[in-house]
């Protein structure tokens, strides 16, 4: 089952954007990107990443989905007429992902390696 655990919003200060989501939402930090900051509410991660380029805009760059099996799921993703378009994890400790466009444009992440601050699987709360 996939399981969306990975949010990129595009900053205009990474620094900054961290501190409004730990004051305004509790969010802890989780780690670093190489152009931001990782944010976490315990089960997604939130990539706060600083704008690049001038033509960037800023808001959701992409989203991600942690799978059991990166080849499986990117067959599933081509077969149902998404497109890879770049990356794979470089190492069984790599946060990074591969990356794919959906029929309509859309930017998403797949990786069975997660991302720092999500978590996997997450059980429900019984009520018994």
């Amino acid at each position: 089952m996939s399981r969306i655990r990975h949010i990129a919003i595009i900053v205009p200060d990474a620094e900054e954007a961290a501190q409004f989501y730990e004051k305004a939402l509790g969010l802890k930090r989780a780690g670093t990107a190489r152009r931001g900051i990782y944010m976490s509410d315990g089960v997604i991660n939130v990539a706060l990443l600083q704008k690049e380029h001038e033509n960037e805009k800023l808001g959701l760059y992409h989203f991600g989905v942690w799978v059991d099996d990166l080849d499986a799921a990117e067959k599933q993703v081509v077969d149902a007429g998404g497109a890879y378009l770049a990356g794979r994890p470089t190492s069984p400790n790599s946060f990074y992902e591969a990356k794919y466009r959906d029929p309509n444009g859309v930017v998403f992440d797949l990786t069975h390696n997660g991302w720092a601050g999500a978590a996997k699987d997450v059980v429900a709360k019984s009520d018994l």
